[in-house]
């Protein structure tokens, strides 16, 4: 009997020391191999209500507020930059010659970026909305850029600069809006297309487009260079708003003010087209085709802002 405690004594201390051993080299696998994880703790795995993920399509948004209203022949954005929210909008379009009047884009972002630092200066009431490149395809050929560049990217080269003036599909813009419309238009001494048809070119669809789904209040478009404010009509001579617009802005500017354009025919005109559709529109010509002449302009936009403080 006695032989039987001692070995049942000695089986319960070789157990308790296998027992020992086991538990140590589990803890020092744990604690010394990285490549191992300890077992998950046991949580309450109860379902609960999950936020609602932020998905931000466009983080720039918000400081740059923009919107494509459209492409061009070449498949390149068409950019409207918005200030501003109140019902009023005035509308202000630059490039629509592409690179051959490339001061009016290079003036479009000037006028950007001065909105941008400031909109204080924009009555409640008001909108601005500024589309600085009409023709990127036109303006690309000239400056290589379909956005902003800078004065020295311009090339100085004159057969380049005019080609610059028509898009992809080497259409005068300014002559394919539905206002005297004629598929061979006049440039100075030059006969240019002015399409298929009104409207048969991207740019100006776009244009189109936007203007009938927002209805601006007024319209100002630039050009170079001759150093004048020039009224739109559509046949029947200009509004009574549009010329006070016109002599508004060649006040406040100091520009010569202008009842009409007649230094040659002009057919499918931009602003004359807004004005058939009851918008007052200008025709802003600068001095050259070098100079964005910002002060002078800024002069301009802040009378028609002043004019629509409530």
């Amino acid at each position: 009997m006695k032989n039987i405690l001692l070995i049942v004594g000695g089986l319960l201390v070789v157990i308790s020391g296998v027992y020992y051993f086991l538990i140590r080299d589990t803890a020092e696998t744990y604690t010394n191999n990285p490549g191992v994880t300890t077992p998950a703790p046991v949580i309450d795995e109860t379902p609960t209500e999950t936020p609602a993920t932020v998905t931000e399509e466009n983080p720039e948004e918000e400081n740059e507020p923009t919107s494509v209203i459209g492409k061009s022949v070449e498949g390149n954005d068409i950019t409207a930059y918005h200030f501003g929210s109140g019902d009023n909008e005035i509308l202000l379009v630059g490039g629509i010659h592409g690179g051959y009047s490339w001061n009016t884009s290079l003036l479009g972002f000037e006028l950007i970026d001065w909105l941008a630092s400031d909109e204080s200066i924009i009555p409640e009431n008001v909108k601005v909305t500024i589309i600085p490149v009409l023709n990127p395809d036109g303006l690309k050929k000239v400056t290589g850029s379909t956005e902003r560049f800078t004065s020295s990217e311009a090339s100085k080269v004159e057969s380049e600069k005019i080609a610059g003036r028509f898009n992809a599909n080497e259409v005068d813009l300014n002559r394919n809006f539905d206002c005297e419309w004629k598929a061979t238009g006049t440039w100075q001494n030059k006969s240019v297309s002015g399409g298929d048809a009104p409207f048969s070119e991207p740019e100006s669809k776009a244009l189109r487009t936007y203007v009938l789904d927002n209805e601006p209040v007024s319209a100002v478009a630039w050009y170079s260079a001759a150093g004048g404010v020039y009224a739109s009509n559509c046949n029947n001579g200009p509004s009574a708003k549009t010329l006070s617009l016109t002599n508004l802005f060649a006040k406040a500017s100091g520009y010569t003010a202008h009842e009409e354009f007649d230094y040659y025919e002009i057919s499918g005109d931009m602003v004359n087209w807004l004005s058939a559709q009851n918008i007052p529109a200008i025709s802003v010509l600068l001095t050259d085709h070098e100079n964005t002449e910002l002060s002078k302009n800024k002069a301009g936009i802040e009378a028609i802002l002043k004019q629509y403080e409530n």
